[in-house]
């Protein structure tokens, strides 16, 4: 029988689990995520738009690489845009990157508005991804891109725990195992989100196990 999905908190707004997260050493999977995006919309100039940015780690490794891209990143809790606005100012890149309180479901923009409509690790918050995958869907360039990565929910506990326990490694405290525990729980299958992007006219992406716990999808197929 296959894991049943248990949600975590949509937002995640606690200032500690903020600080928690952002201290959570996922540097090596972000840079490919961002190189992901670059390769996939080579153009020089874009406008970006990332949903659930959290403390804007990745707009930042994108916006060194592409000074020409504009990213605007969103995210529903205060508390992580907080810190992500003191990593961008860290960076230097508060005049490319600008961070906005916004519901990935509920976007204030026209339609096709963004040449890049990027996301990590938000799709696992969402009790139901479809309005997100709508709002996606209508703000998308007719030429742009989406670029989407997540985790994966396993077949059973004890693979969570093995690939917690292999996640695990100096400075990984017991509040940050537990939060990626509950993720890795919450996280929906491949097939899942295979079902929600054919059901948003997205049925030309390519969607993939991109590592032993990611799915990646792509619009449009490459």
């Amino acid at each position: 029988m296959a894991l049943i999905r248990i949600l975590e908190p949509e937002v995640m707004d606690d200032p500690a689990e903020a600080i928690a997260y952002d201290a959570m050493d996922f540097r090596a999977v972000n840079q490919a995520f961002a190189d992901l995006v670059a390769e996939t919309y080579p153009q020089e100039e874009a406008l970006v738009l990332d949903l659930g940015t959290g403390t804007a780690q990745i707009p930042i490794l994108l916006g060194q690489q592409r000074p020409q891209w504009r990213i605007k990143g969103t995210d529903l809790a205060p508390s992580m845009l907080a810190l992500g606005q003191q990593n961008v100012a860290a960076a230097g890149l508060g005049a490319q990157i600008e961070l906005i309180v916004a519901d990935a479901k509920h976007l204030p923009w026209p339609n096709h508005s963004f040449d890049v409509i990027m996301s990590n690790s938000l799709i696992h918050h969402l009790p139901d991804p479809l309005p997100c995958f709508r709002e996606m869907a209508r703000l998308l360039k007719p030429q742009g891109a989406i670029i989407l990565r997540d985790l994966f929910r396993p077949g059973s506990v004890a693979e969570i725990d093995q690939i917690v326990a292999a996640a695990e490694g100096p400075g990984f405290d017991d509040r940050q195992r537990q939060l990626f525990w509950d993720s890795l729980h919450a996280a929906f299958t491949l097939g899942e989100i295979q079902a929600i992007a054919q059901a948003t006219g997205l049925a030309n992406a390519h969607i993939y196990q991109s590592s032993e716990r990611h799915w990646t999808l792509i619009f449009p197929h490459p």
